[in-house]
């Protein structure tokens, strides 16, 4: 790693065209109160020149959702959902992994959206877009939501509706307003395609070029609108049943269908000489990534046929050629072995940019069809109509995951006695840890309804690999997969061990930029302490049935 407070130069939005860049530098704040200034800016683009440049500023704010990708995302949520684990004693190993929140590092997480993703789709907004290109904007929109869904699953509260209507201060949103904002701009986005797809039969949008995920695609842009509502619909749950079934309901029935096969998956393309930000972490900045112990103990008990696409086997002398992970929070200074007694575990797979989901060029994965056949799944679980079959679904949502990897399922499905492992560190036995789930592969008709769901989510965990975001949200909705506890916990008492980190606190540049009034009233809206112990609104603590 270079450093890890700035993305890789051949990245984000310097890869915009000249032109393009010059008309943007004014949307790049670093902070959210000044979301708005470029409405005022002489620089700005008038409404023809922004609809004539969406082309080419669609794929720069779809590789947006990923930026500052290190710090934004694997330094916090890829390990928080037993996916990954940093061999790298960062901050003398004091840092996110153990519970020590790094506020450098997560602030990237919540400016960066603003700045490179809703900014620009912003000043898109009030061009003649919407009237011109409806299409598109509708595409702007889901990209949007992919994208702050992310902001908001992070931190709770967050300026949505309201962001960039004052130049003094951002007032916050409740996330139920956030959600319920998310679903009616589904609403536009998929009535705007519903329309062109049947005015144009056949056709692609304009800007097929510049789509970095679906090539202009109207079709799969509305399975992916139908099946991200779907994902959101299901997230609250537990906070607001009404409106979950009602959503998912309108999801499941939806002109246009869900995503369904491998080649309906969302995945932004890797565009000039970006490379994939998770093969960055692991192999340009020198094995600052490798492979969680609890991903590895599922993978290997389960005999998974996938272990071999997702991760390669650890080098180090003592025990090269076996699949050994780390621990989240394990001290990789222990004994002064750092980075270099660690790097030598088992990493994530980088060979191959078709078989593997961290090669150099491959794809960055934002939804898939096998999640959608779990989240049906789980909505057949709770008996909302249009769901279809549970045992049908969660086998479809296993098959269609291992035709994403081209791996045969053999005798997989059928599976009715392996289990996790237990997990064994060979330098380090403060970090063992017994085994933590004993679910197994096939499904089981008579099982209630937790012991289903468990099954659904612990597989749809290993579906949707390598996005440790969508994975650390499930689980804390849902408390599966079952994962080992951090190995430290540095949080000084306001993180349980046991029931884990729940969110990352604000900021500490919204306390100081003038915005302060406005997230102390945030603190209220979250119900809890500005810190990672607090549930979200939609992680309420209780049953999931």
């Amino acid at each position: 790693m270079k450093t890890i407070y700035h993305k890789s130069s051949n990245n984000g939005i310097k890869r915009l065209s000249a032109v393009l860049l010059a008309s943007l530098m004014a949307l790049n704040f670093g902070c959210t109160k000044n979301f708005e200034d470029f409405n005022t800016n002489p620089t700005a683009l008038s409404p023809e020149q922004t609809t004539a440049l969406l082309k080419s500023a669609i794929g720069p704010i779809e590789q947006e959702i990923f930026h500052n990708y290190q710090i934004a995302q694997n330094l916090s949520a890829d390990a928080f959902s037993g996916y990954m684990m940093a061999p790298t004693p960062f901050g003398g190993g004091i840092n996110n992994m153990n519970y020590s929140l790094n506020d450098g590092w997560n602030s990237a997480g919540f400016n960066d959206q603003y700045n490179y993703v809703m900014a620009p789709i912003s000043k898109i907004g009030q061009s003649e877009v919407k009237t011109k290109s409806p299409e598109a904007w509708g595409i702007a929109l889901l990209v949007q939501v992919m994208a702050m869904s992310r902001v908001t699953d992070k931190f709770g509260p967050i300026p949505y509706t309201t962001a960039g209507s004052s130049l003094v201060s951002t007032p916050y949103e409740d996330q139920k307003t956030v959600y319920n904002a998310f679903f009616k701009q589904i609403d536009t986005a998929a009535n705007n395609l519903q329309t062109y797809i049947a005015a144009n039969p056949g056709k692609t949008a304009f800007y097929d070029k510049g789509d970095l995920i679906y090539a202009g695609d109207p079709v799969k842009w509305l399975k992916l609108a139908n099946s991200l509502r779907l994902r959101l619909a299901t997230r609250i749950v537990k906070a607001d049943a009404a409106t979950a079934k009602l959503q998912a309901e309108k999801a499941l029935s939806a002109p246009g269908g869900l995503l369904t096969t491998v080649a309906d998956n969302a995945a932004v393309a890797q565009s000039g000489t970006r490379d994939n930000d998770l093969w960055v972490v692991t192999v340009a900045y020198d094995g600052d990534n490798a492979l969680g112990a609890a991903l590895q103990t599922y993978l290997v008990g389960y005999n998974d046929p996938r272990l071999p696409v997702y991760a390669r086997p650890a080098t180090d002398p003592l025990f090269a050629g076996q699949y050994i992970g780390i621990r989240s929070g394990a001290n990789t200074s222990f004994n002064g072995l750092g980075k270099a007694g660690y790097k030598t575990y088992s990493t994530l797979n980088s060979t191959d940019n078709t078989k593997s989901p961290i090669g150099q060029k491959a794809p960055q994965i934002l939804m898939t069809a096998a999640e959608v056949w779990f989240l049906k799944a789980e909505a057949a679980l709770r008996g909302w109509t249009g769901a279809g079959d549970a045992q049908t679904n969660y086998e479809t949502g296993i098959t269609t995951s291992l035709q994403q990897w081209s791996v045969a399922p053999g005798s997989y499905l059928s599976d009715a006695t392996s289990i996790p492992t237990a997990y064994v560190d060979p330098k380090n036995a403060a970090n063992n840890a017994a085994a933590v789930s004993t679910i197994t592969v096939k499904w089981d008709p008579t099982s209630t309804n937790e012991q289903k769901l468990e099954r659904i989510i612990t597989q749809k965990w290993l579906a949707i690999f390598p996005d440790g975001q969508e994975a650390w949200s499930e689980y804390r909705r849902t408390g599966y997969p079952k994962l080992f506890t951090v190995a430290n916990n540095n949080s000084g008492g306001s993180i349980n061990t046991q029931t884990q980190i729940r969110r990352l606190p604000f900021p500490s540049t919204e306390y100081g930029n003038g915005n302060s009034a406005e997230v102390v009233k945030a603190v209220g809206l979250l119900g809890g302490p500005d810190n990672g112990g607090t549930r979200l609104w939609w992680d309420v603590n209780k049953a999931n049935f």
